[in-house]
């Protein structure tokens, strides 16, 4: 039966490529996150990711220490008590349309994000800008709410793209960048093609162009690369069981980089009996960290956290000592009420590779506590719509950012995408007070404290941070970098 079962998603696989592609044309894995409402809106709740990164340039990029870097702005200044930022922009960019890149379409696109009409999660990014006003040509001024010593870090989100200023009037600039590709067709549940574009500011791209094929489902996206019929397994990589069909495979390649994604179980606040902080924290102590990571990474394939989204390689990192605990959870489960143990229904899906033996361990580790977990499967192409940010328990994912943007954009109370519905106004205030604070010491103390808040009395388990195995066919060079640093107009294939 598993072979019968594996043959036939090879064949499924093989009836979504009508055609190998050009040589030099890369063709990568899309996981269909939003059941084919993708949008190619950079602020988008249900934005396409991979043409986002490919189609559009921000002002700041992270270099590969995840520092801020020059993209579009060439450099920035700001005034002593850092309230107000100037951006000098790259002189001579050039849109896909031709049109000349110039303060305007920066303003144009910063108010943009701000509109309160708008759905744009990134909004809580950028909240504190008061005003951004062109000064000349190239040159924009943020004045801010409050101070924010950081602030060029903030620019650094992925959804913040340049867009051309008309771009709400004129449909026709809908996926026009200054980015290293081009839009020739977009089909969000086939195929979607970029070109190259040959006048990028950067330099001429590697590759010709760009196949992002939509695979929603995690091992057929596997099958796929098994079969030579995409370039690589794309940004959420392999799982250790998975690891091995490739390992010992001369066809491909594997790059394996530290990152600061993870994965985790969410538990909303504002549900029984997750309303409770005990119940949250027992719920979280249960967990064996060690041995999920190696159970669910395989060995060296992350590394532990104590529920801070905030990984080892940022300079606000909470070191922390968090064991499991059995006794204490079942002791925190009694103050609150439930001295037999607790049922919970716990939501996941096939969408991501790691989401279902994170949920199986979790769900071992925690009978100990006689916290009894029941998995419910749901389908992948509606997981992110259906189920994310609406089931009172289940898991999600995140790609790695700075302290100061995953605490203000999943923990904030006012957030969009404060997917535990945490509520905490003295840690809101800590996000506000650190802002404000322009010597690092204090500052990290304040980010600290607020990381250690979480672990107290936060809804979100976050095990581990994963290092990304990222295999691809042996032809094919992309950056070993995070996804957020990858630098498409230099990926190649040979």
């Amino acid at each position: 039966m598993v072979l019968k079962r594996l043959i036939y998603k090879c064949l499924l696989v093989t009836c979504l490529f009508s055609s190998f592609a050009d040589a030099t044309t890369l063709r990568t894995p899309h996981q269909l996150e939003w059941r084919g409402q993708e949008s190619l809106d950079p602020i988008s709740s249900t934005r396409f990711y991979y043409p986002v990164q490919m189609l559009y340039n921000r002002l700041v990029r992270q270099d590969e220490s995840g520092a801020p870097s020059p993209e579009l702005a060439t450099k920035w200044t700001s005034n002593k008590t850092a309230t107000e930022w100037v951006f000098d922009l790259r002189e001579n960019v050039k849109f896909h349309n031709g049109k000349e890149l110039t303060s305007a379409d920066v303003v144009a696109t910063i108010n943009r994000i701000l509109d309160p009409q708008r759905d744009a999660p990134v909004r809580a990014v950028l909240s504190i800008i008061q005003e951004v006003t062109a000064l000349n040509d190239y040159s924009v001024q943020f004045e801010l709410k409050k101070a924010h010593s950081d602030f060029p870090i903030l620019l650094m989100d992925y959804r913040i793209k340049i867009l051309p200023k008309n771009v709400d009037q004129d449909k026709s600039l809908v996926g026009i960048g200054t980015g290293p590709f081009k839009l020739e067709n977009l089909n969000v549940e086939g195929t979607t093609n970029l070109i190259a574009n040959n006048e990028y500011w950067e330099g001429k791209p590697k590759l010709d162009g760009i196949d992002l094929i939509a695979i929603a489902d995690d091992s057929a996206r596997v099958q796929a690369l098994l079969a030579r019929q995409i370039d690589w397994i794309g940004w959420s990589g392999v799982t250790s069981q998975q690891l091995p069909l490739f390992q010992y495979n001369s066809m491909f390649k594997i790059d394996s980089i530290s990152t600061g994604d993870w994965r985790g179980i969410i538990f909303k606040n504002d549900v029984e009996p997750f309303t409770d902080p005990r119940v949250r924290k027992a719920l979280r102590i249960v967990t064996d960290r060690e041995e999920m990571a190696r159970l669910v990474l395989g060995e060296d394939g992350g590394a532990t956290t104590c529920d801070t989204p905030v990984w080892k390689g940022d300079q606000y990192r909470m070191n922390l000592e968090c064991k499991q605990d059995i006794e204490g959870a079942k002791q925190l489960l009694a103050e609150a009420g439930f001295p037999d143990g607790i049922d919970i229904d716990l939501y996941t899906s096939n969408t991501d590779t790691y989401f279902r033996p994170l949920v199986e361990i979790y769900q071992r580790q925690a009978a100990k506590a006689n916290i009894r977990v029941h998995i419910k499967m749901t389908p992948s192409d509606s997981y992110w719509n259906d189920v994310w940010m609406k089931k009172p328990a289940f898991t999600a994912l995140w790609g790695q950012r700075p302290t100061d943007q995953v605490l203000n954009e999943v923990y904030r109370s006012t957030a969009q995408w404060n997917e535990s519905a945490w509520n905490n106004p003295d840690f809101d205030q800590l996000l506000d007070e650190a802002r404000l604070t322009l010597d690092f010491n204090p500052r990290k103390k304040l980010y600290i404290y607020a990381q250690k808040m979480l672990w107290e009395e936060g809804g979100t388990l976050i095990p581990f941070h994963l290092r990304n195995h990222r295999v691809m066919m042996k032809n094919v060079t992309i950056p070993a970098v995070d996804d957020f640093s990858i630098r498409w107009n230099l990926v190649t294939k040979e």
